[in-house]
Order: C-alpha cells, then structure tokens, then sequence
C-alpha cells in the first residue's frame, strides 16, 4: 500500500522524512510573500508592458528570463510544492525565487 506525502516534506533515499530547511522560509507567511510578489509581478509584465519597455524598446532577453524564472519559482514556492531533488528545490526555492524577483525588477527599472 502506497502512502501519500506530505507537500511540505521530502524524503531521503532510506525512507525518512526530513523537513525542508530552512524552516522559517517554507512557514505560511513565505508562502504568502512569494505568491503574492509572483502574481503582481506577473500581471504588471501581462497587462502593462509598456511599463517594462518604455517608448517601444525592447528590454533585455537576459533580464526578462531572469524576471520570469524568478516568478516561476515564485508561483511554485507559494503554492507550497517543494521538489524532491535537491537541484530543483535550490532552482525553485525561496531564495531564488526573491532573489530573481528583485534582480529581475531592479534590472527592468534601470533600463
């Protein structure tokens, strides 16, 4: 008989369960953060773009891809799916969910 996971926990090869670290990024609030910046994020660049490409230029490939990715790992982070392997929890992690999200702002508002 199969049992079922929890979301919020990923196992180790011996069966164990171990809970994501740190803890205090993976609380509801985190959560909450990551959808929250990811969703506004995502409708500024949908319903706005002009916001992001003044005067019709276009803005830099790199940092839209980056804004994007971070926006992804946003939206996964918030919906409170934590990968099992451990390069797409560090790819799809808090961390690097905000820390996109801010380059990726940052790098679109200088220009």
């Amino acid at each position: 008989m199969q049992t079922t996971r929890p979301v919020t926990e990923w196992h180790d090869t011996a069966g164990g369960q171990r809970g994501p670290k740190p803890r205090m990024l993976y609380t509801g609030a985190a959560r909450l953060v990551s959808l929250l910046t990811a969703g506004a994020l995502s409708a500024v660049l949908m319903l706005a773009p002009q916001t992001v490409a003044p005067a019709g230029q276009a803005p830099d490939h790199l940092t839209l891809v980056l804004c994007m990715w971070g926006i992804a790992a946003g939206f996964v982070h918030g919906v409170g799916f934590v990968p099992f392997k451990p390069l797409w929890r560090t790819v799809f992690g808090p961390v690097a969910a905000w820390g996109l999200m801010l380059a990726g702002t940052v790098l679109l508002a200088v220009g």
